[in-house]
């Protein structure tokens, strides 16, 4: 088998949830850094600039303008760069993905004290319980090695009240534009993300990680086995994308050492 028939394999199976799917996933973001921007405006033809847009929205960081959020997944820093520039904004974004050469690619789109990228994976973030006012994750939350174990940790460091959005593609249901979305998706996304990044897998991953990712009921049951609560959800552009939202109870805050050890 070639080399390219091989990362071919090893894509189908890191999109499956395969063992080696974490190494895979951060050694193809890695690679395909120095495009990612520009392939992201160009394949969803700029409307993935409005999708973020909603999904912040949905996050509600106005009622805690000074307070923590945390951009999951966060690639290049494009939804935490958003974020900060929300007017009345005067909190810290924490930029976290566990593909340095992606936060390497998007420092400078906003000043570090606003938007700080953080080296870090998101099924083990270096956060305290009940430290974040928010979190958001833009196509990021299908790439986890362990879906079920990112969105438990999530709602560990999450304050009670906080919210959670995931903007994540979907698949349309009307069988006519569910036949022609696919295939964009099988058949023009690879060969123009091929052609454009260099890396000949990477946009074949993509399509089989949307089609192997729970729909969005399906995720929605997920969040709240997870802890979630008042989670809802809401398709885009006619159901090519999904935005999720959940919330930590507000009667859910995890003991601290203090509490523990019974001080006041």
């Amino acid at each position: 088998m070639t080399p390219t028939g091989l990362d071919a394999v090893e894509a189908q199976a890191a999109a499956a949830g395969g063992a080696g799917k974490r190494a895979y996933v951060r050694r193809m973001f890695s690679e395909i850094a120095p495009r990612y921007d520009l392939l992201n405006h160009l394949l969803s033809l700029n409307i993935d600039r409005r999708w973020r847009r909603s999904a912040i929205r949905e996050l509600a960081w106005w009622e805690d303008p000074a307070g923590t959020y945390i951009d999951l997944c966060a690639g290049t820093l494009d939804v935490g760069a958003e974020l900060v520039r929300g007017r009345g904004f005067r909190g810290l974004v924490l930029g976290a993905d566990f593909a340095e050469p992606m936060v390497r690619e998007g420092t400078g789109k906003a000043p570090r004290q606003v938007l700080a990228p953080v080296v870090a994976d998101a099924v083990e973030l270096p956060l305290p319980n009940d430290a974040a006012a928010g979190a958001i994750v833009g196509f990021g939350v299908r790439n986890l090695a362990d879906l079920d174990a990112g969105l438990r940790e999530v709602h560990r460091v999450l304050q009670p009240g906080g919210r959670f959005v995931i903007l994540e593609f979907s698949t349309p249901r009307l069988p006519m534009l569910r036949a022609a979305y696919r295939g964009y998706l099988h058949h023009v996304l690879p060969a123009i993300g091929g052609l454009v990044s260099g890396h000949q897998t990477a946009y074949r991953y993509l399509p089989e990680s949307v089609e192997r990712f729970p729909e969005a009921d399906a995720l929605a049951e997920r969040m709240r086995a997870a802890g979630f609560v008042h989670v809802r959800w809401k398709p885009v552009t006619f159901g090519v994308a999904a935005i999720h939202v959940g919330e930590k109870s507000t009667d859910d805050r995890r003991p601290t050492t203090d509490d523990r050890q019974g001080r006041a």
